[in-house]
């Protein structure tokens, strides 16, 4: 199949889409929100929401903050930051609010930190409200929680948080609206001539290479994110697309079939939903390192770890924690839910009565890039 009949195969069988909008795609530097770019946006969504469930993840809190203080240091500090976006994220949500009643279309503020999602519990509350929302015909909102993230709980940019929103709500298609209009072989702001790619197999570390990491003016992300989130998505089966936001009717014309912007296609052999929120949301609490014949029995057979291959553990954990896998040099190789506390594990590894003691089942462990 070329390329319209593929995505005539997704769009047929999509009920929900997840449609991200950056910063600098809506805002424009120290002057707020580009209400005309904001318009277009929300009317092309306001026609796709007439087939389909819609999941709105938007940035642009901190510079509607910017412009109603008229703060415009460059360098900003964290509490900065969060000051700019406790300010801004209502400037930002009303603008969204006012501009879906023209049609009708009621709208809810869903702000969301890492561990939110990380946490068990949180994540099945978060998946709950959202689906919820959906039922109700509402288009959830969704942005990160930057007045309340610190560094170490933030997800980085909203391209990340875009494609973690996609698994909870299990999305069909992720729409990711850019100041860039598609993936290039080489950044095109250096080289102007540099080579389109249209389509995306398989993302390896040639993909990852062509992206370099230096984010637009007015985001965190830039096309390196862009491109992890397209790993994220894909790796549960779910296509991806890069297109150039700020182009009045793009949406329609990615879906009626032109060749408009970069498409990453599913992987066949996919995660579940359960290993998609072990590899992606939840931070490892311990270590757990394994000899070479465990090593192969995770990765080439498939395997569940049993207690016989583990031969030190670092850090404390309880039963049920995610800790993560490596080899004996280090390297990283899985992540798990344990079956025992590192007390318990410690215990187990100097007594005779190893090999039959399960450690991780296989079900509840996934493999690392």
């Amino acid at each position: 199949m070329n390329r319209k009949e593929r995505l005539s195969y997704y769009f047929l069988k999509a009920k929900k889409l997840v449609i991200k909008v950056g910063s600098a795609v809506i805002t424009q530097e120290d002057l707020g929100l580009n209400y005309e770019v904001l318009e277009n946006i929300v009317k092309e969504i306001s026609k796709l929401k007439q087939k389909y469930k819609i999941i709105l993840v938007s940035s642009g809190a901190i510079a509607c903050g910017r412009l109603k203080l008229k703060y415009y240091k460059k360098q900003l500090s964290l509490s900065e930051k969060q000051a700019l976006a406790a300010v801004g994220q209502a400037t930002l949500i009303q603008a969204y609010e006012e501009l879906f009643e023209k049609y009708q279309i009621k709208v809810a503020q869903v702000l969301l930190t890492s561990e939110d999602l990380s946490h068990r519990t949180r994540y099945l509350n978060a998946k709950s409200t959202l689906q919820t929302l959906l039922k109700w015909d509402i288009i959830p909102i969704v942005n990160e929680n930057d007045t309340v993230a610190t560094e170490e709980i933030k997800f980085g940019d909203n391209d990340l948080l875009s494609a973690l929103v996609t698994g909870v709500v299990e999305g069909d298609f992720l729409i990711i609206l850019s100041d860039i209009d598609a993936l290039y072989k080489e950044d095109p702001r250096e080289n102007p001539l540099a080579e389109k790619i249209s389509e995306v197999e398989k993302i390896g570390p040639e993909i990852f290479a062509m992206a370099g990491k230096r984010p637009g003016n007015l985001g965190r992300g830039g096309m390196y994110s862009k491109i992890k989130a397209a790993q994220m998505v894909t790796s549960m089966g779910i296509p991806m697309v890069i297109l150039p936001g700020k182009v009045p009717q793009i949406i329609e014309k990615f879906f009626e079939g032109e060749e408009v912007g970069t498409i990453f296609w599913p992987q066949e052999k996919h995660l579940s939903l359960r290993k998609f929120w072990i590899k992606y949301y939840i931070k490892p609490e311990g270590r757990v390192y394994i000899d070479e014949g465990a090593e192969k029995a995770l990765i080439d057979n498939a395997k569940s770890l049993l207690i016989g291959g583990v031969k030190k553990i670092e850090g404390e954990f309880s039963k049920g924690a995610c800790v993560e896998c490596l080899n004996l040099e280090g390297k990283s190789l899985a992540k798990g839910l344990i079956n025992f506390s590192s007390k318990d594990l410690e215990f187990l590894i100097n007594t005779k009565e190893k090999i039959h003691k399960e450690v991780i089942h296989r079900d509840n462990l996934v493999l690392l890039d």
